[in-house]
């Protein structure tokens, strides 16, 4: 039998490359965006629990009422704006599949997408697989600011949807309050769905404030916002996140959403629901990770990689122009080869495969292991 693929450019991606040197050669692992240190135990007593409380069967399609409750609590709470329970939010397998239905849900034949590079490596195959076409905007090194003109000039009558992704993997930028007012006005009047990847809205560092879509009212209008618990959790093997949009857009997506999924782990569910009654979980989030990033920093302050602090994620990029000019990819295999560390190299998120000679570390480690890499970095 002969068959083709709908996506023939797709290769073994660059997580699953780096983890598998890592893996081989026993290098620290800072490259797969996981932490090394465990769950909340509180956490995974209260899905034990529900698991013995019977909320073992189906979920209701759109989520456990309960957690999709504590979603809007959280948001009225963070954001001063409601999304109801009822239908305007729905727990998903991750913020990936929420990703992945909006795009099937809306993007069609000859459909242009405006994505801003580096960019997650889920948003351009989702788009492609359903006829669509992504307009690529590069965001330049070291700052990796938005050019709104750019954004202007690249709007067609072929638009119909842009992903903005804040705070942004995988360089730690974060949009300002000017960034979404922008965004808004370049929107407003227009039938453009905004997806707004919001996962590490909880990592934000340096008195730094998280700019929600749903903070600016004509963006709320048209968007999507996605979050994910993994990320915030530190579970991210439990694949559970949430889409939160207006009725008439959320909709849509549940008519994807019931036949790929229908629901999401119900024990689960029940215990992040139980676990996010106490707010702290989740607001300490910020000063736990810069503490761990300013560290990190702190131990290679004295190596020759410059950097940017991250403003938001727990990822750190760094460049390495003055250590070598070799390809970033190249350059780092053999950091995990030869010196025991594990790192993404940026140019396989950019346009045209674009070098910076920048590497993306996690920093989402434990104490010791922060001290490791550091070590290994600064004698290099």
């Amino acid at each position: 039998m002969r068959h083709s693929s709908k996506l023939p450019h797709v290769g073994t991606t660059i997580f699953s490359v780096m983890s598998g040197l890592a893996k081989k050669h026993h290098a620290i692992n800072f490259s797969q965006g996981f932490p090394d240190f465990g769950s909340d135990s509180k956490l995974i007593d209260l899905v034990n629990q529900a698991m013995h409380s019977g909320y073992n069967q189906y979920a209701p399609m759109a989520g456990n009422l309960e957690l999709r409750t504590a979603i809007a609590n959280k948001i009225e709470t963070l954001y001063h704006t409601n999304y109801h329970p009822d239908n305007e939010i729905t727990v998903t397998a991750g913020a990936t599949q929420a990703i992945s239905t909006i795009l099937t849900t809306f993007i069609k034949q000859g459909d242009e997408v405006i994505v801003f590079k580096p960019a997650y490596d889920s948003y351009e195959p989702g788009i492609r697989l359903h006829g669509g076409k992504p307009v690529l905007i590069q965001l330049r090194a070291p700052e990796y600011c938005v050019n709104w003109e750019e954004v202007k000039q690249s709007i067609s009558v072929r638009t119909k949807m842009i992903i903005i992704n804040s705070p942004h993997n995988p360089t730690g930028m974060v949009f300002s309050k000017a960034d979404m007012l922008r965004l808004q006005e370049l929107t407003r009047d227009t039938n453009i769905i905004v997806l707004s990847d919001e996962v590490y809205e909880h990592m934000i560092y340096d008195a730094n404030k998280h700019q929600s879509v749903c903070l600016f009212p004509d963006l709320k209008s048209r968007s999507f916002l996605v979050a994910s618990f993994c990320k915030t959790f530190h579970n991210t093997g439990w694949r559970i996140g949430y889409c939160c949009a207006p009725k008439t857009l959320m909709e849509l997506f549940m008519q994807v959403h019931q036949f790929n999924v229908f629901c999401v782990h119900h024990p689960t569910q029940k215990g992040i629901a139980d676990y996010m009654q106490e707010p702290e979980h989740y607001l300490g989030l910020s000063a736990f990770y810069q503490r761990k990033r300013d560290l990190f920093l702190s131990l290679i302050k004295e190596s020759r990689f410059t950097y940017v602090p991250t403003k938001g994620t727990y990822f750190q990029v760094l460049n390495y122009s003055a250590i070598t000019d070799e390809y970033d990819v190249d350059y780092a295999k053999r950091l995990t080869v030869e010196s025991g560390i594990a790192s993404i190299p940026l140019s396989v998120f950019n346009t045209n495969n674009l070098d910076y000679k920048a590497l993306r570390f996690c920093f989402a480690k434990s104490e010791d292991s922060l001290k490791r890499a550091a070590d290994i970095l600064c004698h290099l």
